[in-house]
C-alpha cells in the first residue's frame, strides 16, 4: 500500500471527511425525553434505520431521514413530528470537516486527484465539500447514481464516470457497511479505513487503517 499511487483517491464524505452529527441532532430533539441509556439505544436505532432505508430503491435523502426517524420514534415510543425530520435534514449541509481532514487532503491533492462518492443530494453536498479546504476532481452523489451506497450501482456509476477500473483507485472510508465491504466485493483491492470509532475493525476486508486523514499522505508515499 505504501508504494501504490492510484489514478484517483475516492472518498466517502459524511462521517469520513465531514463530522456527521446525526447523533447530536437526535440528542437535541429528544435528549430531554429519555434517559442516557435509552438515548444511546435511540441513536443506534436511528443509524440502523437509515441504513435500512438506503437499501431500498433510491429516493430523495429527505425521505430517508424522515422514514428512518419516524421508524426510530415508533420503536422507542416517542412522538414523531415531520418538522423534526426536516430540521435534521437541513442541518446536513451545515456540517464541517473533522479537524484532521483539511491539511491531509490538501497535501494529497497536490499529487493525486481526489473524488467523492456520497450518499447525498446534489443540493446538499457542495456546501459540505466547500468546507473541506481542498480541490476535488469530481463529486458524485447517490442522486446522480440513483443508488445509495452500499449498493454496487453507486460505485459502478463512479467508476464509469471516471473511466477507470477497480484496480485504479484507492477508496477511503470510515464505514465497512456503507463502503469498504462493497468495495471489497467489487474488486477494489486498495482501501483505507479511517477509524472514527463508528464500527469495529474487520481485517477480512483488506485495508490500511489510519486514525485520521492526516495519515493518508503516508499511505501513498507522500
Amino acid at each position: 500500500m505504501a508504494t501504490f499511487r492510484p489514478k484517483y483517491i475516492t472518498f466517502d464524505c459524511h462521517g469520513t471527511l465531514i463530522n456527521f452529527q446525526m447523533a447530536e441532532a437526535a440528542r437535541d430533539l429528544y435528549g430531554d425525553r429519555m434517559s442516557e441509556q435509552k438515548m444511546l439505544q435511540f441513536i443506534a436505532d436511528f443509524s440502523a434505520y437509515r441504513l435500512d432505508e438506503v437499501m431500498a430503491d433510491w429516493k430523495p435523502y429527505a425521505e430517508v431521514v424522515h422514514n428512518a426517524l419516524a421508524r426510530t420514534c415508533k420503536r422507542n415510543g416517542i412522538d414523531f413530528r415531520d418538522e423534526d425530520a426536516r430540521m435534521v435534514y437541513e442541518r446536513v449541509p451545515t456540517w464541517g470537516p473533522h479537524p484532521d481532514v483539511p491539511a491531509g487532503l490538501a497535501k494529497v491533492a497536490k499529487e493525486i486527484p481526489l473524488v467523492i462518492l456520497s450518499n447525498a443530494m446534489n443540493s446538499q453536498i457542495m456546501s459540505n465539500v466547500e468546507k473541506l479546504g481542498a480541490p476535488f476532481h469530481a463529486v458524485y452523489t447517490a442522486e446522480e447514481a440513483q443508488a445509495y451506497k452500499p449498493h454496487f450501482r453507486a460505485f459502478e456509476y463512479m467508476l464509469d464516470m471516471l473511466g477507470c477500473g477497480p484496480e485504479d483507485i484507492l477508496h477511503c472510508s470510515s464505514s465497512f457497511r456503507y463502503d469498504l465491504m462493497s468495495a471489497h466485493d467489487l474488486g477494489i483491492k486498495n482501501k483505507v479505513w479511517v477509524n472514527r470509532g463508528h464500527e469495529p475493525a474487520n481485517p477480512y476486508y483488506g485495508y490500511t487503517e489510519i486514525a485520521g486523514i492526516s495519515e493518508l499522505p503516508g499511505v501513498v508515499g507522500l
